[in-house]
Parts: C-alpha cells; structure tokens; sequence
C-alpha cells in the first residue's frame, strides 16, 4: 500500500480564523480502504493455561498458518466469566482435508494425524479471522471484533482520516488558494470553457506559481485545467508548450522559480551531487508543489501530475470517471516512478455547484 508522506508545511493557528465547513479527507489506496476480509478457522479453549507456550508451538509445526503473521495465536476468552480465560486458534478450515462439512469436528478430529497432547484443550468452535494485516485504524478496528491481531499504525493517516490533519489556519490558506481556482474557472466558463480552475502553489513560500483554468474548448483538445496548470509552470521555468490569450491563465511574474541551493529549491531531497548540478538548475516543474483544482483530475491529467513531480492535490469535487479517487486511484500505483499525496473535500460544495449552477 502507499504510505503518505506529508512535506513539512507552516503550521501557524490564527485566533481570528474563522472555522470552514468543509472537511480535507485523504484518498487512500484500495488496500487502505477495502473492508476487512475475513477466514473460517477454528478455535479451542484452553482448559490450563499454563499449557499455553507448549500448545502454540506444537500447533504452529502442525499448522502453521502461512502468511498469517498478524494473527496472534492466543486471546483472551470475551466471557469474563468464562472458567477458561484462554482461547487458541487450532488451524484454518482451508487446510483440513476436503471431507464435505467442516462443521462439527472434534479436537481429535482436527489434531488426528498429529503427535499433540490435547488434553488441555476444550472442543472446537468455528470463528473469522482476518485475511491480511490491517492498514488503518478503521480496519484495526472491524478485524479485532473478529480476533485479536497486530497494528502497526500510521498516526497521521488516522489523523488525516479524521478530517483533522490540518490546522484552522492552513485550512483558512487552502481556502484562498481553492477560491482562487474557483475564480478561474468562472472566467473560463466565461470564455466558453468547462468550469474547472486550478492553482499550483509552492507551499514553502506560500506562493502562487500558477493559475488556469480548462481551455479544451479552444486551441487544443488536451488543455484541461491541470494541463494549463502544468505547462504554465514549465513556463516560469523557461520552457513550457503553448501561449494562452486568456487572462485568468498566467504563471508567476515574481522572478523565476528559485534555485537549487543546499538541496532542492522547495526543501526535499535531491538524489545525486548537488555541487555537480547546472548553477542556474531548477527543480523539475512542479517538484514538491501542491495542485488546487476544482474537479478530481482525468487519467490524463493525472499521469501529467506523475510526470510533473507534484506534491500533493487537493480537489473539490469528485467525477465519474475521475483518476484520483472516484474511478482510478493513479497516485496509488505502486509500479510508477514518483507518487504524490491526495486530498478531497476542499470546498466541495462551491466547487459542486461551479457544475451544477452555471453562472
């Protein structure tokens, strides 16, 4: 699965900052978000529990639940009452021989072809157990109702789930630069254009690199809004593809992006010798930035947002045939070459209605 790695923004809390009734939600890999899967298996209650250590290891050479790892053998009976306060997984259903009905067996029915003392377990009983590790708190949780297994938790990912990774004050910012794409894609849609807007921002300096919005009505088929974005920022860097006669479709006049100094312009690591690189080299277009759109990106544009290098997408409103979350989850592929971060929710209501409500 992917692990979210988070660049080290500001975090700054303003007391005047009014709360946003939207919540920022990660979009997670369907390994993260998938229900738990569960195996039959059976159980036994161990009637002396200082038999435990010796019936683990005899059970683990006799049935040794490959691929199970995060299942502890051994849990505490549910029943406090219980005069057999322990309970033991004997084996998987899966690996009895095929007899027609797997319900019903006896211990000795289950350990016959096995040299184990079985006079310190109970009778059998079928239960679930969960089929792989948990990757979220949330499957932590649904697979210990089911028996008990180990966690090795993400916290910010528990955090983020919660819709509170980030501050009041950084949602205040990320308001500000959604409403910016916001603004975009009306001027757009003023143009004839889809209404969708976006923003490229470096979130070290807080600074907008650039904006545009959808422009496929146009000159060119292929310039959606994250296309325009992309390529606008080529142009800051010197290069870029096109030239765009719409105002609201412009990148950074403040002098050129920054150069790489000590590492990479926006802070993150740069494989190879820093001293060997060009004195004016720059990171590679949208290296570490973070993309406001006002819809979930095409394939297309998110393989653009792959090649790019961005940092992080945050989106307000999902489409059907979206690639970051709603149809495809692109930034989660484990075979491609760079991965970024994605977050929904921004503003989704007024990014919602840019579709629902022309102006």
């Amino acid at each position: 699965h992917f692990k979210m790695e988070f660049p080290r923004c500001k975090r700054r809390r303003s007391a005047d900052t009014e709360p946003v009734s939207w919540r920022v939600l990660p979009v997670l890999s369907d390994e993260q978000c998938q229900d738990t899967q569960l195996l039959d298996a059976y159980a036994a209650p161990i009637a002396d529990k200082r038999q435990t250590s010796r019936l683990v290891r005899a059970l683990a050479t006799v049935y040794p639940m490959a691929g199970l790892q995060h299942i502890k053998r051994v849990r505490a009976r549910k029943d406090p009452g219980s005069p057999h306060p322990l309970e033991i997984i004997v084996c998987l259903v899966r690996d009895l021989p095929a007899t027609g009905d797997e319900r019903g067996k006896s211990i000795a029915e289950l350990l016959s072809s096995a040299d184990v003392d079985t006079s310190a377990l109970g009778e059998p009983f079928l239960v679930k157990i969960p089929a792989s590790p948990p990757l979220t708190r949330p499957q932590f949780e649904l697979a210990s109702k089911h028996w008990p297994t180990s966690f090795h938790e993400d916290k910010q990912v528990t955090v983020a789930l919660r819709g509170d990774l980030f501050t009041p004050g950084e949602k205040a910012k990320m308001q500000g630069f959604m409403e910016t794409a916001i603004a975009a894609a009306r001027a757009g849609q003023r143009e004839g254009m889809q209404p969708v807007g976006g923003v490229i921002v470096d979130p070290q300096t807080e600074r907008i690199v650039a904006v545009g919005h959808d422009c496929s009505q146009g000159a060119h088929p292929l310039q959606h809004a994250v296309m325009v974005c992309i390529d606008l920022v080529a142009r800051a860097h010197g290069g870029g593809a096109h030239q765009y006669k719409y105002a609201h479709c412009k990148f950074s006049e403040a002098g050129s992006p920054p150069r790489l100094r000590n590492g990479s312009a926006l802070g993150l690591e740069v494989k190879g010798n820093v001293d060997e690189l060009e004195p004016n080299a720059l990171p590679y277009i949208c290296t570490g930035c973070d993309l406001y759109v006002t819809r979930e990106p095409c394939v297309m544009c998110a393989m653009a947002l792959v090649h790019s290098r961005i940092g992080r997408v945050f989106y307000g409103a999902a489409s059907l045939d979206g690639a970051l979350g709603s149809r495809y989850k692109i930034h989660t592929q484990k075979g491609l070459n760079h991965h970024f971060d994605v977050f929904k929710g921004v503003m989704e209501q007024e990014c919602e209605d840019l579709i629902s409500k022309p102006s």
